[in-house]
This record gives C-alpha cells, sequence and structure tokens, in this order.
C-alpha cells in the first residue's frame, strides 16, 4: 500500500472549492488511485468554510515564522466527500484543512480578484503560507508520513522550493516529490522584494541563506526581480506531470502568442532540461462513465475494432441519451425554457437587468415561438460550454476575413453565417462566464445574429443538457492542455471541432469521432476552422448516416480514470 498527500488549491469533491479542471482532477484521481492500492490525501486551504460545513475535526495547530510575524495555522481533518468513480466507491481516504485569516476572501472564493497592477498578490501570499504551513504539518506529525508528496500547478510550488532549500524541511526530501502542471499559462510570480508580497517579505531568514545557484532555481527568466512559483515545482520536483501527452511536448517548445502557439510560457528552457532527464511524464485525465468499464485498452481509449454488437450497443444507448427526431422538439423546447429560468433566476439576484440577459431571453422567445410551428422548428444545435477567456475564444474574436477587418466582422460572425446557410434552421448556443470584455464582444454578436443563443453565465443542469442535446460541439481553443468539455460532450454522442493541439488532439480522432483543425498563425486556423465547420455541417446534410455514425464512434471512446490511475502507478509513483 502506497500514501501519496496531493497539495491542491482546488477539489471538486467539495462544494464550492472548483474553478478549472485541476479541481475535477483531485475529485476523481483519489478514488480512482485506491484500486491501485495507493491511498491518496488532500492537503487544501479551508477557505472559511469548508470545515464547518462538513463537520470536520480539529486536529491541532502550527506555528511558523512568516515575515515578521509567528502565524498561527489551524488543521482540521475530515472524511473525504463520497465521490464514485467508474460505478466504484471509494472512502478511504482523508482531506486536511488548513484555517487562517489570509485564506479567506470575499464569498469564500478560492482565489482573490487581484488587480493589474499587482497581479497575484493576494493569492501568492495566501499559498506561500500555506504551503509553509503545510510543511511544518508535516514535520510536526500532524500529517503521517507519506511515500510521495504531489504538488498541483505554481500553488504548491513554494513548498516544492522549501523541500529542496530550507533546513528546517529537509525531512521532507525523504518522500518523493511529483509535481503537476495543469495550465503553465498562470505561474503566480511575485517580486523578489521591496513588496508585502514578495518572497524577501515571506520568507526573509531564507533569502539570506540562499546561494545564488539556488536562487536561480527561484528567479524567472523574464523577470530576473521576481520568482516564479511554477519554476520552483519544475526545476526542484522529482518528477513534472503534464495532463496529456501532446502538452507534455508543446511545452518544450518557446510561445508564439503573435501567430496563435502556446508552448512553454516562457519555461520552456526548464522544461526542456527536464525533458532531457527524462523527468516529463504526459498522461491524459480521465473522464468518469457510469457503470462501464468495457472496451478499454492498456492506454486508456477504447480499441479501433468495432464489431457489430458493439455497434448495436452504442446505438442503443446513444439514442437513450439523444432524442431521436419525434421528441427532438420537446426536448429542445424544454432546453429553451431551461435556458429562460436559469437568465430569469441570475437576473431576480441583480438590482438591474443586464443587455446581455434582456437580448438572450429575447432570442430564446423567438425560437420557442418557431418551436411552436413544427415546419420552423430546430433541427440542429451546435454548443459550446466554457470559459470566456483568451485560451478558449481567442480564435472567436478573430478579424475574418483578414482583408475585410475594416467590416469589425469576427470569426464568430462567419461562422454563424455559415451554420445560417447550410442550417437555415440550425441554432448556436454558448454558455460561459469570464472577461466582460469578451462577453461585451460576444452580445453584439448576438445582436446581429438569430441563430447564436449567448447565455453569459454557468448553470451546471443547463451545461448538463447541452452536452446532452447538441449536434456539434465547438472548442477552438488556442492550447489545452487536456480539456474535460470535449470528453463529456463525446460521452453523449455530440462530435466535437476543435483545434488540434494538447489534450483535443489526443482524444479526438480526426474524421470519426470529431474533426481537428490547425494553422501556422491565427489567420491561418481561422480559415481551416471554417473550412471544417463547413465539411461538417455538410456531412449531416448529405450524409446523415455517416454523421450518426460518427456520433457513435464519439460515445464509445473510454478515458477511464481507472487507467489512468495505472499509469501514474507505473509512470509517476513507481
Amino acid at each position: 500500500m502506497k500514501k501519496v498527500l496531493m497539495i491542491a488549491a482546488e477539489n471538486d469533491a467539495i462544494s464550492g472549492a472548483k474553478v478549472g479542471g485541476m479541481a475535477d482532477v483531485i475529485r476523481d484521481l483519489p478514488p480512482a488511485l485506491a484500486s491501485e492500492d495507493i491511498i491518496v490525501d488532500v492537503a487544501m486551504p479551508n477557505y472559511g468554510y469548508i470545515a464547518q460545513t462538513y463537520n470536520a475535526n480539529n486536529i491541532g495547530t502550527v506555528a511558523v515564522k512568516f515575515g515578521a510575524n509567528i502565524e498561527i495555522v489551524s488543521v482540521a481533518l475530515m472524511p473525504r466527500p463520497r465521490t464514485s468513480v467508474d460505478g466504484n466507491t471509494y472512502l478511504n481516504s482523508q482531506v486536511y484543512l488548513f484555517e487562517h485569516h489570509l485564506f479567506n476572501s470575499e464569498g469564500n472564493q478560492v482565489y482573490c480578484a487581484g488587480s493589474n497592477d499587482r497581479p497575484f498578490a493576494d493569492d501568492a501570499t495566501k499559498f506561500a503560507l500555506f504551503n509553509l504551513a503545510v510543511a511544518q504539518a508535516y514535520i510536526d506529525g500532524l500529517i503521517p508520513e507519506v511515500d510521495v508528496m504531489h504538488m498541483h500547478d505554481w500553488h504548491a510550488g513554494m513548498l516544492v522550493m522549501l523541500r529542496a532549500f530550507d533546513p528546517q524541511y529537509a525531512m521532507l526530501k525523504q518522500c518523493q516529490c511529483v509535481f503537476s502542471i495543469h495550465n503553465l499559462a498562470l505561474q503566480g510570480i511575485r517580486p523578489i522584494r521591496d513588496d508585502v508580497s514578495s518572497f524577501a517579505a515571506w520568507f526573509p531568514e531564507l533569502t539570506h541563506l540562499l546561494t545564488d545557484e539556488q536562487k536561480a532555481h527561484l528567479s524567472d527568466p523574464r523577470y530576473p526581480n521576481c520568482v516564479n512559483p511554477m519554476k520552483m515545482g519544475i526545476e526542484l520536483s522529482d518528477k513534472v506531470h503534464l495532463v496529456s501527452p501532446t502538452y507534455a511536448h508543446e511545452v518544450l517548445m518557446a510561445s508564439d502568442h503573435q501567430n496563435g502557439f502556446f508552448g512553454g510560457e516562457g519555461l520552456e528552457a526548464s522544461m526542456l532540461d527536464k525533458h532531457n532527464r527524462g523527468d516529463i511524464v504526459g498522461i491524459l485525465n480521465g473522464c468518469v462513465y457510469e457503470n462501464d468499464n468495457s472496451g478499454v485498452n492498456d492506454s486508456g481509449v477504447n480499441d479501433s475494432g468495432v464489431n457489430d454488437s458493439d455497434v448495436n450497443s452504442a446505438e442503443s444507448e446513444l439514442t437513450t441519451a439523444k432524442p431521436d427526431k419525434k421528441t427532438a422538439n420537446k426536448s429542445i423546447n424544454q432546453l429553451l425554457v431551461k435556458s429562460q429560468d436559469t437568465v430569469i433566476k441570475w437576473l431576480g439576484k441583480t438590482d438591474s437587468a443586464r443587455s446581455v440577459d434582456q437580448i438572450t431571453l429575447a432570442r430564446l422567445q423567438q425560437w420557442q415561438m418557431q418551436q411552436i410551428n413544427q415546419a420552423s422548428s430546430i433541427d440542429f444545435l451546435m454548443t459550446s460550454v466554457g470559459r470566456l477567456t483568451d485560451q478558449k475564444v481567442l480564435l472567436l474574436r478573430q478579424p475574418y476575413p483578414v482583408e475585410a477587418n475594416s467590416t469589425g466582422q469576427s470569426l464568430l460572425d462567419a461562422m454563424l453565417i455559415e451554420l445560417k446557410r447550410l442550417k437555415p434552421q440550425g441554432v448556436f448556443m454558448l454558455l460561459g462566464s469570464g472577461y466582460h470584455v469578451i462577453a461585451k464582444e460576444f452580445q453584439q454578436v448576438a445582436s446581429r445574429h438569430s441563430n447564436f443563443v449567448f447565455i453569459n453565465g454557468y448553470d451546471q443542469q443547463l451545461s448538463d443538457e447541452l452536452y446532452q442535446l447538441g449536434d456539434l460541439f465547438v472548442m477552438p481553443s488556442s492550447f489545452e492542455p487536456c480539456g474535460i468539455s470535449q470528453l463529456l460532450a463525446m460521452k453523449q454522442g455530440q462530435v466535437c471541432i476543435a483545434h488540434g493541439v494538447g489534450g483535443l488532439r489526443d482524444t479526438i480522432k480526426d474524421q470519426q469521432t470529431g474533426w481537428l483543425f490547425e494553422g501556422h498563425n491565427l489567420a491561418h486556423q481561422a480559415e481551416q476552422f471554417i473550412q471544417v465547420l463547413i465539411n461538417a455541417l455538410s456531412l449531416s446534410n448529405e450524409q446523415p448516416e455517416q454523421y450518426r455514425q460518427m456520433e457513435i464512434a464519439a460515445s464509445q471512446e473510454r478515458f477511464s480514470w481507472q487507467q489512468v490511475a495505472k499509469q501514474y502507478r507505473q509512470q509517476l509513483y513507481s
């Protein structure tokens, strides 16, 4: 039996502790690893509410020198909330919760809002103290000894540094150190000194003890007066894990944002050095498939050979999951009503109505009225669910075509024009929240195109229905370390159009379970996207049975957490 302690900022096994894909991993991976005789406990901040909500037991406190003060951090312990993975339930892991006022933000949010002039300032201080408290709790015996310490993203980079360089925590070197990167674009960079949120302010004594060689592992290669927690995790851990094989290759190359390539984000030299030592591992994240362990080979992907019984079984399951044309109108109408109710619920929490919500309600009402008339009902639903960030939708914001950019038309406009041409009764529904400037742009596009329903927010149930009822899922991410949306769409038999990067390339088989587009710059990517969209819509029109077979093939794909757990045991924890 091997014991692992995961240190993470997020955990979707706990209500309210999810922001991104890391939370899904911390939710689903520990129970899967239990089947490999690996017990995983998780250490995370309490964020001001978790211990109280889940009746965690206080097991003690740690006292740490942080800056000029001795800070007291409380530690609570609770059983991991019950979670099922692949039909199996595991209850033998625990969650350590660290409580301090610096860990709490307004509304019990995981991350602080921050400011443009001092990025990461509050969060970097929070996680620096959290890392120090975890190290001290381990030294004090509040956390029993483990075989592996598994740190996740920059939030745990300082703990890797303390293990390597602080004599007080040399005991941590007795266990293996694995560092997982979920998103290399976020690195937690802060000044070395001259700020209350700086390395010297947090660790004044250690700052004086470090040699020049040690300091080189801490400093950011682009900003020599700053420390980089992500770089610390990469250079000072035993193994670095990326959440897909393709992403593990992409991060070895320098980014070229102007031409639409996101790679090492300034840390490619560190990544390449680690790669040359044989210490970088790319393991794709998994997806939860209820009560289904069939069709999986050792790589976690279903075998390419499919017999007739498999196809019949898959088609039967897909028919159950997705309504046929006889019931499609009813289901689409229910989706429209659900969307309206969701937006109205959001409006009820505000003092004044947002223009974007008013446009959304107007479009939903228009389509609902047409839905009553069966002759003009929605016959093709294109969907997208995700954060409104440049990672996810930069491409949709590009001028298209480039030579006509003075018209103000974007790729999203062009996409909707093609949808209207090839699917006159088709609709694109996009559910997402994020940066205000992107929401404003999409709001304006929604006002120009009746076949675009932009729902500016997030609702889990509505998201689930979009995955289930959609005919074509759009995921044009500029980079995607792994991605979960495409897996959720495919599970429901919805084929995807996606950029051939990162985990998207590793999970979608071009022209078999979806379509991939590429391009050597943003303009070329936009051209390829439109061409692939035309091909997909034309196939649906001209060869609906072949399109149906692609939906079945997509629904058969399996990226099981059980197979992921085997790879962790063999490649990370051996």
